[in-house]
């Protein structure tokens, strides 16, 4: 017997290369082709942080599903946000640490906007979820230190909530998995309502 929860039942793809959103959908069981879209994710003048990350999931759902009419298609984009101002991967070591001491003690945002589309049957849904996030007073030798590991340079915000960086993080008021890269409560609401996956009962 498996121990997934989760099946796929119709054909699936994952507009994103992110490790973070293929391993959350492999753990609950799922099946599902991953194909990388190319649309640049870059917020237009006055865009707010939510209104970005809607319309950039939805760019990389449609920009795969054109190609892949019967496949059912998921596209998700991930923003931190501080000060109303979207945090993206720091330039270095020396930007890492200036945005972790910029967020110690204090909260931010995370926004992730994801899209299921099938072009064939003509279906469209998004959504934004968004998580609060506290981090503790570390000091700046505690930053230095993690920034140290490397794991900030690829990373928005200059964290990984994932990884190392989970050391960082005092609170978080909302979804968990949203901050990893894919709210998965949400995403399953819209994946077993239109019968793309299926608890698994054998």
């Amino acid at each position: 017997m498996s121990s997934a929860p989760f099946k796929t039942v119709s054909r699936l793809i994952l507009a994103s290369a992110s490790p973070r959103r293929k391993a959350l959908l492999n753990d609950i069981g799922l099946d599902f082709e991953v194909m990388e879209s190319r649309v640049e994710e870059i917020p237009a003048p006055g865009e707010s942080p939510r209104d970005f990350v809607i319309r950039a999931a939805c760019d990389k759902a449609s920009d795969i599903s054109r190609a892949n009419n019967q496949a059912w298609v998921l596209g998700a984009d991930t923003v931190v946000v501080h000060d109303d101002r979207i945090l993206g991967k720091p330039r270095d070591a020396e930007d890492a640490l200036s945005v972790l001491l910029s967020l110690a003690g204090r909260k931010h945002l995370v926004h992730t906007g994801f899209c299921l589309k099938n072009y064939n049957k003509s279906v469209s849904v998004s959504r934004v979820v968004t998580t609060e996030v506290k981090f503790s007073p570390f000091s700046r030798d505690i930053a230095a230190a993690y920034v140290a590991t490397g794991e900030p340079l690829d990373k928005a915000g200059a964290y990984g909530i994932q990884g190392i960086g989970t050391f960082l993080v005092e609170r978080v008021n909302g979804s968990y998995t949203n901050v990893v890269g894919l709210p998965l409560v949400e995403v399953l609401e819209e994946l077993l309502g239109h019968k793309v996956v299926k608890p698994r009962t054998e």
